[in-house]
């Protein structure tokens, strides 16, 4: 085998399981010296650049000329043909106008994988210390090649795939990675094969933060072949899937275009066998497609989106793809990321155990809020008691501080250390002050073999000096003589304390055991032999990544909307399933990690997807995995998260929904929904308001095909019967543009109705339409169709002129589609009952449309264009009086329908 693929096979190897020494050897590097220039120009010229590959995005053009191949784009554009070919320029104008509005709009609300890719290479554009020829240099990420040895310490982002060769109480932070809440303390021994990611302490991955300690390590991937390299790939190659609403829009318009081209060629066959020139046929048949046409559905649909998104933004989420807007109203399944999402990302103190009780922290995050109790009443630590001296531990053996950034608080240092203090301030005592009267002499610090971390400090003048300790009970406890109770030193009791432990960790919390030792008042160095033996255990500590206080709401109001919460998350099984127990998911005892998962074949895990509700210890590949399992099983998944392991599976899921303040920008880039408070209770607002845009659409549609139906009834039976046209072209283009603006649009700004959240999703393979709105269309076309012809046909008969009975025609439509209006607020229930005026938008469109119906029926100049005519007192009332009766019919008939649900 060549050297280059040697190292080929090196990179694509898991580095994890193997020696150090045998990476090395591999590698061919020198772990004292490091590279060479001229091996360094070798390996850049042989492996790139370390940065990640940009993909080859389409055009802004052809993007934008993508927006107009959409079924319903190809109705409007047969439209403005036909009106062209009437010579009717106005019109033609304004159906191009909407097409032309329509385009913008979804090309600037595009979203693109490519700046996605360009946040984590902005990720990766920072400098490092690495050894070149022997000495320190500092460089620019990107010019790492694989086998330099990188030099690690606080501070430092990670910046590329390391396996590590040295590490001194290096701790790394890779929640955004893992979606691990704490920093993973890290060791060179090598690991089994089958190691998942998150458990991996001998390797360094690309962008993750060194919170402390220092290390080296040898580069095994760099750019694309790093773990964040190929979470990169996953986004550039993931699926943008339509959404619900997209599809079933999509099979509205064949449908719809089907029906019109069927009853236009079913017109000019009439027609013809009528004896009626091809001219004039030809002319009836395109007055029926005009009529069928809805012009207005296309901008509808964007607006009333975009009124929603508009709401949304009051509701601090921020959509970044209109029709993602709809989908949460379709949502089945919400996948939640834990760390960061439905948890504090901030480690919390719950629990003391110390003098045989047991003591209550409230207060979660790190803020000072929060008390200590005990049986429900606040517990003051009274100098010398044992609560006093756990939490005078926790302060004294500790290197963190509490801080503030962008006027939150916040931990410099480890999480757990800044839990410690935080505990302390609850219990009312002051950092600085005790620091001050105990200044620290010497350390012991924290070592991953002996599980502890020692400080010795000086109490005073004549005054013993005093160690105190923290770490792993396992460690501590064989090191204790005895237990500090509320009068002093007693015997210790291992088995209680066990039993304590036991019982704080089948909560979820890890467990901190803390202890002291008098030592001799002159002593100023702490070897490890003084602290061997002869402790007195102060107490436990217990602790978790708090959930945050709103999710066990919001989890709960989800599910009482049917839709399912399942927790997605990096950490640890057993804290994800208390966690999800504490928030109330339901079926959080159902639980699956990354190694059982991985084991699965595809369909095992779809069969497996529905009812879990825990998946803990997983890698990107297995959160894409799942989004993709659920979407099988016909599920309309949302998936949120805010970190860098969570973009695929954001970018796949039927919508991403990521945190703006804690999370990570490439999260952010690949999700179609940006919650601003990063609250989890902010998806259910989002969750309402989407059904609420389903709702206003559906309405909107029911309300517009009648005008649409009747008008297509009214030509092809004047063909099929050989009568007059009641309405020209001309006109049938004035009743749908004007309607759809003056009206249509009002319910737009429709409220959401009661109970909207009481009901399940709208089921993912459900048509835009049911069967009970389809009969009512149908109904309202009927009767449309029938007014039309009764007016039309009335005023003739009276003597009237054929313009002004078209006229009369014309406003019957227009006044019916009015009256029908108000039905429409509610497909379900009376229009009294959701409030006549909750909707002024309503009440303004129809004073509108009242006004530029009069202005057709009564200027001389639109009687020129549009073939209109005055009418007199008697056609008005006829027209009012087909309204209403039109409006009373479809009120009757919900009416019905809702006796016969009641019963």
């Amino acid at each position: 085998m060549t050297v280059q693929a040697t190292r080929d096979s090196m990179l694509r190897c898991h580095c994890h399981h193997a020696e150090a020494g045998d990476v090395l050897d591999l590698l061919g590097v020198d772990p004292v010296v490091g590279l060479d220039r001229f091996e360094i120009e070798h390996r850049r010229e042989q492996f790139g650049p370390n940065v990640l590959s940009e993909k080859k995005e389409r055009s802004a053009w052809v993007l934008f000329l993508l927006q107009f191949h959409q079924p319903l784009v190809y109705i409007l554009l047969g439209a403005g043909l036909v009106t062209a070919l009437l010579n009717e320029v106005v019109e033609t104008g304004v159906i191009l106008g909407v097409v032309l509005v329509n385009a913008i709009v979804g090309f600037l609300q595009e979203a693109k994988a490519v700046r996605a890719i360009q946040a984590l290479a902005r990720g990766l554009s920072s400098e490092t210390t690495a050894l070149r020829a022997g000495k320190r240099t500092r460089l620019p990420s990107a010019e790492l090649v694989p086998g330099d040895v990188v030099l690690l310490q606080a501070g430092d982002r990670v910046p590329a795939d390391l396996r590590l060769l040295q590490a001194r109480e290096l701790r790394v932070n890779e929640s955004a990675l893992t979606g691990e809440a704490l920093p993973a303390l890290k060791d060179p021994a090598p690991v089994a094969p089958d190691t998942p990611l998150g458990d991996r302490h001998n390797m360094a991955y690309s962008s993750t933060l060194v919170s402390s300690g220092t290390g080296t390590g040898v580069v095994v991937g760099t750019g694309d072949a790093t773990e964040i390299g190929r979470i990169s790939q996953m986004i550039a190659s993931a699926d943008v899937l339509q959404t619900p609403l997209t599809r079933k829009i999509r099979a509205f318009s064949h449908r719809l275009l089907l029906a019109i081209l069927v009853l236009a060629g079913l017109t000019l066959a009439a027609g013809l066998w009528h004896g009626h020139s091809l001219g004039e046929v030809f002319l009836a048949s395109v007055a029926l497609a005009v009529g069928a046409i809805p012009e207005g559905l296309p901008a509808a649909v964007t607006i009333i989106m975009a009124i929603g998104v508009s709401r949304l933004a009051r509701r601090r989420a921020i959509i970044r793809r209109l029709p993602a807007v709809e989908t949460l109203g379709s949502t089945t399944v919400i996948c939640s990321d834990k760390t960061g999402t439905l948890t504090q990302n901030q480690m919390t103190v719950q629990r003391l155990a110390a003098g045989g009780q047991r003591f209550e922290v409230s207060g979660v995050g790190y803020g000072s809020d929060g008390a200590i109790t005990l049986g429900g009443a606040p517990a003051a630590p009274e100098p010398g008691s044992p609560l006093a001296e756990i939490l005078r531990c926790g302060i004294l053996c500790n290197d963190a501080e509490l801080i503030e950034v962008d006027g939150r608080p916040a931990v410099q240092g480890d999480p757990t250390e800044g839990a410690l203090l935080v505990a302390a301030v609850k219990g009312g005592l002051d950092l600085n002050e005790l620091r001050r009267a105990a200044p620290r002499l010497d350390e012991i610090p924290f070592d991953s073999a002996r599980q502890y971390m020692a400080t010795l400090h000086d109490t005073g003048a004549a005054r013993p000096r005093v160690a105190y300790l923290k770490g792993s009970l396992e460690s501590l406890l064989p090191r204790c003589r005895a237990a500090l109770g509320p009068a002093g030193e007693e015997d210790l009791e291992p088995d209680a304390v066990q039993a304590g432990a036991r019982a704080l960790a089948g909560e979820g919390l890890r467990v901190l055991a803390l202890a002291r030792k008098e030592l001799g008042p002159k002593q100023r160095e702490l070897p490890l032999r003084d602290v061997a033996d002869g402790l007195v255990l102060l107490g436990l500590q217990g602790m978790l990544d708090p959930p945050r206080p709103e999710a066990a709401a919001a989890v709960a109001a989800c599910q009482g909307a049917g839709v399912r919460v399942k927790m997605i998350t990096g950490d640890h099984l057993a804290t994800a399933v208390s966690i999800a127990g504490r928030i109330g998911i339901d079926g959080a005892e159902s639980a699956l990690d990354g190694r059982e998962l991985a084991a699965l074949s595809d369909d095992e895990l779809i069969a497996r997807a529905g009812d879990t509700a825990v998946f803990a210890r997983v890698s990107p590949e297995h959160k894409l995995r799942l989004v993709e399992a659920l979407q099988v099983r016909g599920d309309v998944v949302a998936m949120t998260g805010d970190g860098v392991n969570d973009a695929p599976a954001l970018r796949r899921a039927d919508i991403g929904v990521a945190m703006g303040l804690g999370g990570t920008e490439v999260a952010r880039e690949a999700a179609d929904l940006i919650l601003t408070d990063d609250n989890f209770a902010t998806i259910e607002a989002a969750v309402e308001e989407g059904r609420g845009v389903f709702d206003n659409l559906q309405k909107f549609i029911a309300w517009t095909l009648p005008t649409n139906g009747a008008e297509a009834l009214v030509v092809l039976l004047a063909i099929l019967l050989n009568l007059g046209l009641p309405i020209l072209p001309v006109q049938i283009l004035w009743i749908n543009m004007m309607t759809a603006v003056c009206l249509g649009m009002m319910l737009a700004f429709e409220p959401k109705e009661r109970g909207i959240m009481d009901r399940p999703p709208n089921p993912p393979g459900a048509p835009l339409l049911n069967a009970t709105l389809l009969g009512r269309i149908v109904l309202v076309s009927v009767l449309l169709c029938a007014g039309v012809f009764a007016v039309y046909e009335w005023e003739l008969a009276r003597g009237m002129g054929e313009a002004a009975a078209r006229t009369s025609a014309v406003a019957a439509l227009v006044f019916g589609e009015t009256f029908y209006l108000f039905n429409s607020r509610s497909l379900t229930r009376s229009f009294l009952s959701v409030g006549p005026f909750t909707n002024p938008w309503i009440w303004l469109g129809v004073g509108l449309m009242t006004a530029m119906q009069l202005l057709f029926t009564y200027l001389p100049p639109l009687n020129a264009v549009f073939g209109s005519a005055p009418l007199d007192a008697a056609a008005w009332l006829l027209v009012a009086g087909v309204s209403l009766a039109l409006s009373l019919v479809v009120g009757g008939e919900k009416w019905l329908r809702s006796l016969r649900r009641s019963q």
